[in-house]
Order: structure tokens, then sequence, then C-alpha cells
């Protein structure tokens, strides 16, 4: 009997002094919430969307600072949350579709009458967005970020492959958006009238999931 006691004091005093391994709080706050900072986790396997804010355009010109390529009025990306964890931290999400619709789209390259599509392919990209907010946009492996766009000139339709290995934005909560900033793409096929390099610049606003906006934690 007295070992028993000895035995069972000893369990008690290590569990008054060990600490306690547990499952996160139901009070953590997750990277991703709904409704506003704070709010609502972002639950794995809800879809984020959003179009491009309002009064702006999504460009991919032949230089950082210039003005010369293709401009879009009419964009959207589609990704499925895949990790929410505490903040701070890093959730991730799987980009599914990023669209641009052609009737929106024009160029003012020289040479160049109009724009048939502009394609994003190798999709699905991994999208991470940490808790600073900063936004990363990364391929499977061995893939690579690829854009194709089909152009319409006087010597008839041409197709401009452009890659890049990865792209980085930042998401601000002042208007739940994600901003791209001259992200570097190079030319890997097409003609003369192509550019060789092209800079991508687009602002996406406002993030929502099921119409609730999106906050980084």
């Amino acid at each position: 009997m007295r070992t028993r006691t000895l035995l069972a004091l000893t369990g008690a005093v290590a569990a008054l002094t060990l600490p306690a391994i547990a499952p996160a709080s139901a009070d953590d706050v997750a990277v991703l919430t709904t409704g506003s900072l704070g709010g609502t986790a972002v639950a794995v396997g809800d879809v984020l969307t959003a179009p491009l804010a309002t009064g702006t355009a999504a460009t991919l010109y032949s230089s950082a600072t210039g003005t010369s390529g293709l401009s879009c009025t009419s964009s959207q990306f589609t990704a499925t949350a895949t990790d929410n964890p505490a903040a701070p931290g890093t959730a991730t999400e799987s980009l599914s579709a990023h669209t641009f619709a052609s009737s929106s789209c024009t160029s003012n390259v020289i040479g160049v009458l109009g724009v048939t599509s502009i394609t994003v392919n190798n999709v699905p990209y991994t999208t991470s967005v940490a808790s600073d907010g900063t936004v990363t946009v990364t391929p499977a492996s061995g893939s690579t970020i690829q854009t194709t766009a089909v152009l319409r000139t006087l010597l008839g339709s041409i197709t401009c492959v452009y890659q890049a290995p990865s792209l980085t934005g930042t998401a601000s909560n002042t208007d739940n958006s994600i901003n791209f900033t001259s992200q570097h793409f190079t030319k890997t096929s097409g003609s003369s009238l192509c550019f060789a390099n092209g800079y991508f610049t687009a602002k996406y606003a406002p993030v929502t999931d099921n119409g609730e906006l999106v906050y980084v934690n």
C-alpha cells in the first residue's frame, strides 16, 4: 500500500511540474480569418476568390518602368485553402485558376492588332500567405509559372510564352487585397513581336471566402 501511495504522489508531482502537451487552444487565431482580424478561421477546403481591384488593370509590360505591352481590366484568381495554422505562421493554398477575360485585354505593342487570349498554364500553383503579408506563388516541383499570350498581328496570329520561377506579392488588410508589382517573366518562345521580358503588375481585391472578406493575421 505504501509503495502504491508513493507512486501516486510521484505521478501527481510530475503532472504539476512537466509542461502540458496539448493541441493548440481553440482561442488561437488562424493566419487567415473571415469577417475581421481575429475572426472565423478559413477552413481547409474553402475556396478563395478575388477579381481585379475596381478601376485597375493587370499588365504585362516589356520593362519594369515602361508602359508598352499588354493590359487587361478583367481577371480573377481562385484558390483552395490547404493549411491554415495559428498566427503568426504561414497559410497555404492551391491556386487552381488564374483567368483573364480576353475581351478586356488590349496591346499597344507596334504591329499587334489585338489580344486573342491570355492563359495561365501549369496550374495548380502553391500559394503561401505569411502573417507579415508576404504572398509567394510557386509551381510544382520541376515545373514553372507560365503564361501564354495569343496575339493578332498584321502578319497573322502569334503565340508568346513567358515563364517565371515564382511570384511574390503583398497582402493588405486595408482593402483585403493582394498586390503583385513588376514580377519578372522571361520569354521562352515566340516571334520577334513578343517582347523579350515581361513584368507583371496587378492588384486583386477583395479576397473573399464564400462572400466573406478574408484577413491576414
